[in-house]
C-alpha cells in the first residue's frame, strides 16, 4: 500500500498555493465573529476540488474492470486537503456532475454559510457551477469532506476524501498513514450496485457493501520495520458500515477521537470501534520482530470476521529496541468548556426503524401512521416522534447562543446510530448512567442498541445546525432535524 500524499496534489483539478492576505470583507469578518480570533494576517491556503463521473480500479484482481464512480478531481478518495491549524482554508467546487451537489467539511466549526447543507446554509451547486468555501481553522484534527446532498448516492460512488489539520506542534512520530476506509457493494466486475435508496437498507441497518477498500483500493500488506512508531489517522468513510479492528500483537494508543486530542490511552482491548463519519488518531510502535505478520482484525460483526490489514515487519535491523521516548499528548483545541451547573438538559429519543414498535409520527406538521409515512414518504426512523422531511423546517430546539446545553439521547431502535451535530463539538459525558473514561471531545456519537449518552457543549456558534444520524440511509429515512444558535 503507498502512503497518502503529504502535500497536495497539483494539476488542473487540484492546486495548492500558499499566500499572505489580509482578512476582509463580509465573510471574513462573520467568520472571526463566530470562532476564536486569528492573527489579522494568516496563511491562506487554495485548493480546487471537481466531482465528476470518472473510472477507478478498487479491486485487487488485475483481471477486473475499472469501476465507474463519481470522484473528486478523479481521485477516490478525493485529494487529501492539508492545511495547519491557525490558518485560512479555501475551496473551490465546481460541480461536473450530472446533477447538484454541495461540500461539507464534517467536523470542522466554521461559519454557518460555509456547512455545506443544500436549503439550510446555501443553494445547491448546480451542473456547471461554481462555489467557493472560505474559513479559518481554529482546531487542529483528522476530518473529511463529502457531498450532503442525495448522500446516500453520491456519497456512496465516492464522494468523500480527508481533510488534515496539521498541529503547530505535532508529536514525534516516523512516519504518518492516512486511512480513508470505505465499502462498496459491487458485482464481480467491480460495477457498483444501482440499488440505492433500497428500502430493506433504510429500515434496517443501512447499506452495507460486499468490498472493503482503504484508500480506494483492497488493501494489501501493510510494510513497516520493526521497532518504527506510526501515526494512523483513520476515517470512516462508509455509507453504514461500522469498523471494529483488534490489533493483534499492538498496543494502540488512542490520541485523539474525531479530530480532537484526548488524553492518550490503549483502546479498550485493543479494538478500536469507528462508526460512519467518525476518526482516530493512533500511535502505534511496531513491537513485532523482522518477519513478523501481524494481523488487524475486524471484528465487529460476529458472523462476518475478517483480516482487515497485516502490517508486515520488514526483515531488516529494527529501528530501534525499545518504543520512542517521546510524548505523544497533543495540545488541546480551543473550545469552549460547558459549564455544566448551569447547563440546561434536553431529551432526544431515537425511535423506528423494522422491529421497532412506532406505530405514528408527526410529519409535516401531521400526525400520520407509520405505514402511511413509509408507502408515501419512505420515511421510518424519527427524532422525539418527529421524521425529517428536508432541510427547511422548523428547528427542534431554538438555543441561546453562548448558553451551555446537556443533551440526553436515548436509542429506543435495534439499530447502531452514530449522530452528527454540525458546527459544534461537543463531551461525551455518560453512557448508559456511568461516566465516558477522559470524557472526550467529539462531533458524531456512537449510540448501540437501547444506548443513553449524554453530551454536553456551549452553542457558540450562530445559524441553523443539522443533527442528524451518519449511517446515510437513516438520515434520508427520516432521522435528522435542526437547531438554530441565536
Amino acid at each position: 500500500m503507498t502512503e497518502p500524499e503529504t502535500k497536495p496534489k497539483t494539476g488542473p483539478n487540484s492546486f495548492s498555493t500558499s499566500r499572505r492576505r489580509l482578512l476582509q470583507g463580509a465573510a471574513a469578518s462573520f467568520g472571526a465573529a463566530v470562532l476564536p480570533v486569528l492573527p489579522a494576517m494568516a496563511e491562506t491556503r487554495s485548493y480546487a476540488l471537481a466531482p465528476a463521473a470518472a473510472k477507478v480500479k478498487l479491486l485487487a484482481n488485475p483481471k477486473a474492470q475499472a469501476t465507474d464512480v463519481w470522484a473528486f478531481s478523479g481521485q477516490v478518495p478525493g485529494p487529501v486537503v492539508r492545511a495547519r491549524q491557525g490558518e485560512r482554508l479555501q475551496i473551490a467546487l465546481g460541480n461536473g456532475l450530472p446533477v447538484e451537489t454541495t461540500l461539507h467539511c464534517h467536523g470542522l466549526r466554521l461559519p454557518n454559510a460555509m456547512d455545506g447543507v443544500p436549503d439550510l446554509t446555501q443553494a445547491p451547486i448546480k451542473q456547471g457551477e461554481k462555489f467557493i468555501y472560505e474559513f479559518d481553522l481554529p482546531d487542529a484534527g483528522t476530518f473529511w469532506y463529502h457531498p450532503h446532498i442525495q448522500t446516500v448516492e453520491q456519497v456512496g460512488r465516492g464522494l468523500h476524501g480527508a481533510l488534515i489539520v496539521e498541529e503547530k506542534t505535532p508529536p514525534k512520530v516516523d512516519r504518518e498513514l492516512v486511512w480513508v476506509i470505505d465499502d462498496w457493494r459491487v458485482d464481480d466486475s467491480g460495477a457498483i450496485s444501482d440499488d440505492f435508496h433500497h428500502p430493506h437498507d433504510i429500515s434496517h441497518g443501512g447499506r452495507i457493501g460486499n468490498l472493503i477498500t482503504v484508500n480506494g483500493a483492497e488493501l494489501e500488506d501493510v510494510p513497516v520495520q520493526a521497532g518504527e512508531r506510526i501515526r494512523l489517522r483513520m476515517i470512516n468513510a462508509a455509507n453504514a458500515r461500522v469498523f471494529g479492528l483488534r490489533f493483534e500483537g499492538l498496543d494502540p494508543q488512542v490520541i485523539a477521537i474525531d479530530g480532537h486530542p484526548v488524553a492518550p490511552h490503549a483502546a479498550l482491548g485493543g479494538r478500536v470501534v469507528l462508526g460512519p463519519g467518525q476518526r482516530i488518531d493512533l500511535i502505534l510502535d511496531m513491537a513485532g520482530k523482522p518477519g513478523d505478520r501481524l494481523a488487524v482484525v475486524d471484528e465487529y460483526y460476529e458472523r462476518f470476521t475478517y483480516t482487515f490489514a497485516t502490517f508486515v515487519h520488514e526483515p531488516r535491523k529494527p529501528l530501534r529496541q525499545s518504543p520512542l521516548d517521546a510524548p505523544m499528548a497533543l495540545a488541546p483545541n480551543p473550545l469552549p468548556e460547558p459549564d455544566l451547573a448551569s447547563a440546561e438538559t434536553q431529551e432526544i429519543l431515537i425511535e423506528g426503524g423494522a422491529m421497532g414498535g412506532l406505530r405514528e409520527a408527526m410529519f409535516k406538521g401531521e400526525k400520520v401512521s407509520l405505514r402511511k409515512l413509509w408507502r408515501q414518504h419512505r420515511k421510518v426512523w424519527v427524532l422525539n416522534g418527529i421524521a425529517s422531511s428536508g432541510f427547511t423546517e422548523d428547528p427542534m430546539f431554538r438555543l441561546k447562543r453562548g448558553k451551555s446545553y446537556r443533551w440526553r439521547i436515548r436509542n429506543d431502535t435495534v439499530w447502531d446510530h452514530p449522530m452528527h451535530l454540525h458546527g459544534h463539538a461537543f463531551r461525551i459525558l455518560m453512557h448508559n448512567n456511568k461516566p465516558v473514561p477522559h470524557a472526550p471531545w467529539s462531533d458524531t456519537v456512537m449510540l448501540h442498541t437501547d444506548d443513553v449518552v449524554e453530551i454536553a457543549f456551549v452553542a457558540d456558534n450562530p445559524g441553523k445546525w443539522l443533527f442528524h444520524c451518519h449511517v446515510l440511509e437513516h438520515h434520508h429515512g427520516g432521522m435528522g432535524t435542526v437547531v438554530e444558535v441565536a
